[in-house]
């Protein structure tokens, strides 16, 4: 079998390799946009930086590239179980309440900037920036847990 389909001695499962992917690609489209966006500065402020492009060019790309991992994923092991049992159900839920968390943060922080007139820049940004958080810490999530074994609280 091929090693992607192992870690150590443990098989990773279907909802495992997609925490993964959605934690690497959150990563690395949220890096692309904060370096295509401060590339553009000049020395200037930040809030005169064209940003809703990259914004919204790299929340399209992060989902195609999503979209697309999963189905290499799918077809390098087409006989592998999509089947979810308890165990990615209750991972998957421990996973989306953690990463909630942040979309709430997210929400809230927006109202109270556009209350307190800020730049929509930074509105926008923060929104972004929780979204990513809310991804990469519930997947995260996901991952140690799924390396570690669900809490038994």
């Amino acid at each position: 079998m091929s090693k992607i389909l192992y870690l150590g001695e443990a098989v990773v499962t279907h909802e495992e390799k997609r925490a993964w992917i959605m934690l690497v690609v959150s990563v690395i489209a949220y890096a692309g946009y904060v370096a295509v966006v401060l590339g553009r500065q000049d020395g200037g402020s930040l809030t005169a930086v064209p940003y809703v492009g990259a914004l919204l060019w790299t929340v399209g790309g992060a989902m195609v590239a999503s979209i697309v991992a999963e189905i290499v994923m799918g077809m390098a092991n087409p006989r592998a179980s999509r089947v979810k049992d308890v165990r990615d159900r209750e991972i998957g839920r421990l996973g989306d309440h953690v990463g909630q968390a942040f979309v709430i943060i997210g929400a809230v922080s927006a109202m109270l900037m556009a209350m307190a007139e800020w730049d929509w820049f930074w509105i926008a940004n923060v929104i972004y920036l929780c979204f990513v958080l809310s991804a990469v810490i519930g997947s995260l999530a996901k991952v140690i847990v799924y390396r570690r074994g669900v809490p038994q609280w």
